[in-house]
């Protein structure tokens, strides 16, 4: 295997989103050598790529990204983002964890599962440009696009960095929903020194805020933590000491388990609003709703493959952001994320592990054993 080249080939590429700037290129030159399907996959001004191995068996889909987050100041990092130096161990550059080291261990892996003989599982990649971004152009129109072939994977290995302080300690088997709200409040603006002419909306809004941000909301279960509100923004004011403003906008965000749906929060908030009178507007965003793999083939598969690799079995988890998981979910397909870890993710000086980009790939190709097993 040769991880690391690979990875720093794609590093050098700076595929800021939505510009792919040639990856998905080089990761189809080396899956059309192993006799790989390629089809290229352009929606909007999104590149796109689904590439099949195989004729027979169950699916196994190795899904990632190869856009990346903006660099920030330049002058903060170490090396130039791009460079993909190597310093102390460790592979510096932008995308190094998330996610370009997963998708060449994973390149890597199929030579290595490919070079051994025949295999009774259907291979595929499906990649996009499009996870950083606005992600309406990218995986969730694969997804649709596989709906529309008939083609519905059974299992999906996600290339996030879910890893926490080593190498596959933690495994996400699914994610909570993400639904965001913008909450505008509506008031009368006026001068401070004559409150019997305004209505101020801060101060309309400031007891119901409160009484979401205190709420529990659930107590989660197996699976999930419980559920939790945060607010990420406050806007109101004209930048005048002595003036009340019209509007008052607060931005939240609720992650949530499946003990709640999107539509049973949205009403529990509006209620809640309704109840202080508020006059307002609600604008409504749902970036993905929960998925979860139950424990099964492929989470076993998982552990056992980790576990041969490194001596431990990986935790489970639902925690953390959302991930295109949530639209191949859509598909009915088992899905698990793992790689690096994640602690230098979309920041300064972020990297990667030398040592851990062969031991990364030997999970994933241990993984697609631990599944032919199954189905031999």
């Amino acid at each position: 295997m040769d991880v690391l080249s690979l990875t720093q080939a794609l590093i050098r590429r700076p595929s800021v989103t939505p510009d792919d700037a040639g990856c998905q290129t080089l990761l189809a030159e080396r899956l059309a050598a192993l006799g790989f399907n390629i089809e290229r996959l352009r929606f909007g001004e999104v590149d796109n790529l689904w590439a099949t191995w195989g004729e027979r068996g169950p699916w196994l889909v190795f899904a990632g990204h190869t856009d990346v987050v903006p660099t920030g100041p330049l002058d903060q990092w170490r090396t130039d983002p791009f460079a993909a130096e190597i310093h102390d161990g460790y592979l510096y550059g932008r995308g190094a964890a998330d996610m370009k080291a997963s998708l060449a261990a994973m390149i890597c892996a199929c030579e290595q599962l490919l070079s051994d003989g025949a295999l009774p599982l259907r291979l595929a990649f499906l990649l996009t440009s499009d996870e950083e971004g606005p992600a309406v152009d990218g995986t969730v129109r694969v997804v649709q696009w596989l709906a529309d072939q008939g083609i519905t994977p059974e299992y999906c290995i996600v290339g996030e960095p879910s890893s926490s302080s080593q190498l596959a300690d933690v495994v996400r088997n699914g994610r909570r929903g993400s639904l965001g709200g913008t909450l505008t409040v509506l008031g009368q603006q006026g001068h401070v020194a004559y409150p019997e002419q305004v209505r101020n909306p801060i101060h309309a809004l400031a007891a119901p805020l409160a009484a979401l941000a205190e709420r529990v909301w659930d107590e989660g279960n197996a699976y999930y933590p419980p559920t939790s509100f945060q607010v990420s923004n406050l806007n109101a004011g004209t930048g005048a000491t002595n003036v009340v403003p019209g509007t008052a906008e607060a931005q939240f965000n609720f992650r949530y388990s499946t003990e709640q749906t999107a539509e049973s929060l949205q009403q529990a908030v509006i209620e809640l609003l309704d109840a202080h009178g508020l006059d307002y507007e609600l604008r409504w965003h749902l970036s993905g709703a929960p998925f979860l793999t139950e424990v099964g083939l492929l989470t076993e598969a998982v552990s056992a493959a980790t576990e041969q690799e490194l001596g431990y079995r990986p935790e489970l988890s639902t925690a953390g952001g959302t991930s295109d998981g949530r639209f191949i979910a859509r598909l009915g397909t088992a899905i698990v994320e793992l790689g690096p870890v994640n602690a230098s993710i979309h920041k300064i000086d972020e990297r990667v592990a030398v040592a851990d980009l062969e031991p990364l790939a030997r999970i994933y190709s241990g993984i697609a054993q631990q599944l032919a097993r199954q189905h031999a």
